[in-house]
């Protein structure tokens, strides 16, 4: 069944991917994923899986308190990065980064909420290329984006990335002006570390 808030979120996207005829720029597809101001004080990296049930659960119940109150607020910066777990975290984290990137995270809330859709799928890729198809994105476009080798690696170099520096072994995983903190947290435990950040 497709639910209301999987058609008003690939609405969005249509525009994304109608506007985006040219071929995919690998560099700037691999480019760091940014919600607020650079100049924010506190820097939230977020290691991230789209197949993670509470990754979802954070982007659904914590994220937009933060978001509220500390990324529209110039506080705070939200750098995503992806940290795939299976083949499917995998699909869709391309599928998502070949997508214009100032529609980037309008493509990863679209996959957070309907997350259950996809990923429980007998035919995961077979119901993302449904999700890229209703933003926008050819059937053809889908396969390239997936079949692109120089992308892949360039995720797999970040998760590498990840649990080299910061020791990254589950999603979420979050790094708030270098501290650890593991886990989809209610929002007032991440209220505290936010607004103890140096």
């Amino acid at each position: 069944m497709i639910r209301f808030g999987w058609i008003f979120g690939a609405l969005l996207l249509t525009v994304a991917f109608a506007a985006s005829a040219k071929p995919l720029d690998t560099k700037e597809a691999l480019q760091e994923r940014m919600l607020g101001d650079p100049k924010a004080p506190i820097t939230i990296i977020e290691y991230s899986s789209l197949g993670c049930p509470h990754c979802a659960k954070f982007h659904k119940e914590t994220l937009p308190d933060i978001k509220k109150n500390y990324i529209d607020t110039g506080k705070a910066k939200l750098i995503y990065r992806d940290y795939p777990l299976g083949g499917a975290a995998y699909a869709a984290a391309m599928m998502a980064r070949c997508a214009p990137p100032p529609r980037y995270f309008q493509f990863i809330e679209v996959l957070f909420k309907n997350q259950e859709s996809w990923a429980n799928s007998k035919d995961p890729r077979a119901a993302l290329a449904r999700i890229g198809k209703l933003g926008g994105m050819s059937q053809t476009d889908f396969d390239a984006c997936l079949k692109n080798e120089a992308l892949f690696q360039g995720l797999r170099n970040m998760q590498l990335e990840g649990k080299q520096t910061f020791e990254v072994n589950a999603t979420p995983t979050f790094i708030i002006n270098g501290e650890k903190v593991s886990g989809a947290r209610p929002y007032e435990e991440f209220r505290k570390v936010l607004d103890n950040a140096k």
